[in-house]
């Protein structure tokens, strides 16, 4: 197998009607989606508990696969609804014309300005371009109340692209970094990047959907408790990998500037409800969790595996104890929603913490077995661009 298979990570998605709409880095593949449901029928009804960017759920609504998908991160699930949900031609030409109405107001001296409460705001743009930005997302809000919800949307992820694209940061590693500090010889303009964003976004949007997937809020430690038993065939997903990398770091801009976020006590909140969390406040959080009675993980070498982290760093020993105790928690809250014979099917990473490498696909086996699935296996997919030892696996197993 090849060392790199970009077809295989979020770079296979980019060319693709709306998969590359907004990019986070871990995204797995649209192709990979696609080998696993190549023998979905009018009877394949898929669950992913961790939306991100709603991969699996656009696969399955491009087939006309029925597919509900859940996280509780609120922007992943604005996104996923967004890109998975057909659009009529009154609804994109209504978009068009909200994105002009925005585009102008980039450069409008007489323009309304909002920014929001984000933290160090300007290391993340220079002073010219979050002058244009608050213009244009003053002009996003003004609207909220008076064009259609599904119009709108198309905007917002046109503002996200360019956004981002201005900003002062970099995805050339494995999470978003800041480049070198913002002068105003640095600023881009938004205009263009948002004109061209408008460009493929309203195109890729009149791309078929054949059927829309439910999209729901839920606790994935408690999927038990949001979905009905015996209801799917398959679950496809890839959960947060146990690298500490969180989501909420990751889409903090998205987060703010969309509203989903006021301050940063409710950004730790936020990471800390997510399993793997550990940003802002949910690091103190960590630091102080103790597993439950019930917590134990069944894979035999775990309380070495913690044991030989904690000797480096008690805090990254809680941290991966407590992710995988939540995993398991998952897990047995998911099997009983599998149809008799039903399959799931795990996109994750290994991790190495010092010199301590954690097998996450032989735990994630172990895990489905303890739970009562049956003929766990787990394939390699890739070489991941990070780390020498770290790859990427499909764990997969079934409901007897």
């Amino acid at each position: 197998m090849p060392d790199r298979q970009d077809h295989l990570t979020f770079r296979g998605n980019l060319k693709s009607t709306r998969y590359g709409w907004l990019r986070l880095t871990p995204a797995y593949s649209v192709h990979l989606v696609r080998d696993l449901l190549v023998h979905a029928s009018t009877d394949t009804f898929v669950l992913d508990p961790f939306c991100g960017t709603g991969t699996t759920a656009l696969v399955c609504a491009e087939r006309g696969v029925a597919c509900q998908t859940s996280d509780i991160n609120p922007f992943l699930l604005w996104l996923a609804s967004t890109k998975s949900r057909p659009y009529s031609e009154a609804q994109l030409r209504e978009s068009a014309e909200l994105h002009r109405l925005v585009e102008a107001s980039f450069v409008d001296p007489e323009a309304a300005r909002w920014l929001p409460p984000l933290s160090n705001i300007e290391k993340w743009w220079a002073p010219q371009t979050l002058l244009s930005l608050s213009r244009g997302i003053a002009r996003v809000r003004s609207l909220e109340h008076s064009a259609a919800p599904e119009a709108l949307d198309l905007v917002k992820v046109s503002f996200c692209r360019a956004l981002i694209a201005c900003a002062n940061v970099s995805f050339s590693h494995q999470s978003m970094s800041f480049t070198r500090s913002t002068t105003v010889a640095d600023a881009r303009e938004p205009t263009p990047l948002f004109r061209a964003a408008t460009l493929n976004v309203l195109e890729s949007a009149r791309s078929p959907i054949a059927a829309t997937p439910r999209v729901a809020r839920c606790d994935a430690r408690s999927a038990d408790a949001c979905f009905e038993p015996d209801s799917f065939t398959q679950v496809i997903t890839s959960p947060p990998y146990p690298n500490r990398m969180s989501y909420v770091r990751e889409l903090r801009p998205y987060l703010y500037f969309l509203g989903y976020l006021s301050d940063a006590p409710s950004a730790g909140d936020l990471d800390w409800s997510a399993i793997g969390g550990t940003w802002g406040s949910a690091t103190s959080r960590v630091a102080r969790w103790r597993p439950a009675a019930d917590d134990d993980v069944p894979y035999p070498d775990f309380t070495s595996l913690i044991g030989q982290i904690q000797e480096r760093s008690p805090v990254l020993a809680r941290y991966v104890h407590k992710y995988f105790c939540d995993m398991n928690r998952h897990i047995r809250s998911l099997t009983p929603l599998l149809k008799k014979h039903g399959s799931v099917h795990y996109i994750v990473g290994n991790s190495k913490f010092y010199e301590v490498m954690v097998p996450v696909e032989r735990i994630f086996a172990a895990l489905f077995e303890a739970s009562g699935l049956t003929d766990a296996r787990v394939a390699q997919i890739r070489k991941r661009t990070s780390k020498k030892e770290l790859f990427e696996f499909v764990v997969s197993a079934r409901r007897a």
